[in-house]
């Protein structure tokens, strides 16, 4: 081979190596897509330290997910897995980091869902179980029911097999002084109502809601699966539910995607948004991508809501659309690679 035809045949594998990395990297599919809550997350108020905590906590819950499917496992079992390295986090409002009621209780909302067999467990209203997602798979599994509140899903948890722990297990010094900010404005809110003659009652502050965590996963066998878990919102009033325990509200999946949502839970349930995401998939044909951008940039803005969601389809692909400052986010792809991101850009 002389020089000439040399030089032109390595030219050629090398063109036709980029050229196929460049396809795949295009293509790269994605297995697995957490959130840990949007909300006014901006960089000019977040330490490097904090920055580097949430990044890392992330990336771990990412790490247990692919561990999960990786060996083989459900999607079941990697959406729990993650989900419950946030509860035992902190840093997230779910289990152990979870937000004040206005009493100054700490009440948990979780849901799984199978989208093979639409199979789902919920739970709501609870103040004694360690990782309520365990709690609502055990509902889904070993129970003819879909959903359980307050003491009678906590006896059912325990007889489960759940971790049962006292109360004060999930109180933090940082969401007891975000409960104080937020009674001192609701204080405010409310002798400006009374002047002005408003009927609503209850929380408004939209600052102090943010910090669910869920996960949706794609296994080997081609198997969707999602999962939320919340403390709700700082200072919510009299046994209020959000949107993340509710099927097809803040958690669903079927064959063709799976959605976990994060976000004011009031202006979500009222546009039922993760059901309402795979049926514009399966309606109206759009792409996972259109349907989250349909819902988060005009349907929940519209009534004037906010927040986000993440999901991913049967296919492989991803979105995380969010029309707040910020949204605690990461994916995964099928190679392993992590990525993970908190601001708007």
């Amino acid at each position: 081979m002389n020089a000439r035809l040399f030089r032109f045949v390595s030219f050629s594998i090398l063109f036709l190596s980029s050229s196929f990395n460049l396809l795949a990297q295009s293509q790269a599919k994605y297995i697995m897509v957490i959130h840990g809550g949007a909300g006014t997350i901006l960089k000019s108020q977040m330490t490097a330290e904090r920055e580097l905590a949430y990044k890392t906590k992330l990336t771990e819950a990412l790490q247990t997910g692919y561990a999960a499917l990786k060996s083989g496992k459900s999607s079941l079992d990697a959406v729990e897995a993650a989900v419950r390295i946030m509860e035992d986090s902190p840093l997230f409002n779910a289990g152990k980091g979870a937000v004040f009621t206005h009493d100054g209780t700490i009440e948990l909302d979780a849901a799984i869902m199978d989208g093979v067999t639409l199979r789902a467990g919920s739970i709501a209203g609870v103040t004694t179980i360690k990782n309520p997602i365990t709690a609502a798979r055990a509902v889904m599994e070993k129970s003819e029911h879909v959903m359980m509140v307050g003491r009678g899903a906590e006896k059912f948890a325990a007889e489960t097999g759940s971790e049962i722990v006292d109360p004060s297990y999930f109180k933090t010094q940082a969401r007891w002084e975000a409960l104080q900010r937020a009674l001192k404005e609701d204080s405010i809110q409310a002798v400006q109502k009374k002047k002005s003659g408003s009927a609503l009652l209850g929380t408004i502050n939209k600052d102090f809601k943010f910090g669910t965590v869920g996960a949706v996963a794609l296994d080997q066998q081609g198997r969707l699966a999602a999962a939320t878990s919340t403390g709700g919102m700082t200072n919510k009033k009299y046994g209020r539910v959000g949107d993340a325990p509710l099927i097809g509200v803040g958690t669903y999946a079927n064959e063709q995607v799976g959605v976990s949502c994060t976000g004011w839970g009031e202006y979500f349930i009222r546009n039922v948004v993760a059901h309402d995401l795979a049926a514009l998939m399966a309606y109206k044909g759009l792409t996972v991508k259109a349907a989250g951008d349909e819902i988060i940039y005009k349907k929940v803005p519209n009534l004037g809501g906010d927040g986000g969601l993440i999901a991913l389809d049967k296919e492989g692909n991803v979105t995380m659309p969010f029309n707040t400052e910020g949204m605690y986010r990461g994916t995964l792809t099928s190679d392993g690679k992590i990525e993970v991101y908190i601001y708007k850009d």
